[in-house]
């Protein structure tokens, strides 16, 4: 089971108190969008094979949405930060990738994060 904390109220939760909402940093198609832009925005999501950065909320606590940074193979939880925030911090980024170099480096945390990437395996 996840336990994420959230960055607004410090409250270390289950994944049971909270509510998924998906891949993190996408940039909204704007009314200019063509149609497979606007498509790719709604529809194309990232799958990957290691460091995800995805959208929760604190559901049952103080309702804030905010991000969290997992592996989606071995399910550790590098950290969380507010959803306002455009891109990952930098020292969290810094973290995942000495923990990942640490056991031999599988993934770039964050590649693109940006532009709507949520990391690659």
């Amino acid at each position: 089971m996840l336990r994420l904390t959230c960055p607004h109220c410090g409250i270390t939760a289950e994944e049971t108190e909270l509510r998924p909402g998906g891949e993190a940093h996408l940039e909204r198609a704007g009314p200019g969008a063509s149609d497979e832009g606007f498509e790719a925005w709604l529809f194309a999501r990232k799958n990957p094979m290691g460091v995800h950065f995805e959208r929760w909320r604190h559901l049952y606590g103080c309702g804030k949405w905010f991000i969290a940074a997992r592996h989606t193979v071995t399910l550790e939880v590098f950290g969380t930060y507010p959803a306002q925030t455009k891109a990952p911090p930098a020292d969290l980024v810094e973290r995942i990738r000495a923990r990942l170099s640490a056991r031999g480096g599988q993934a770039e945390p964050g590649a693109g994060a940006g532009d709507g990437e949520g990391g690659k395996a």
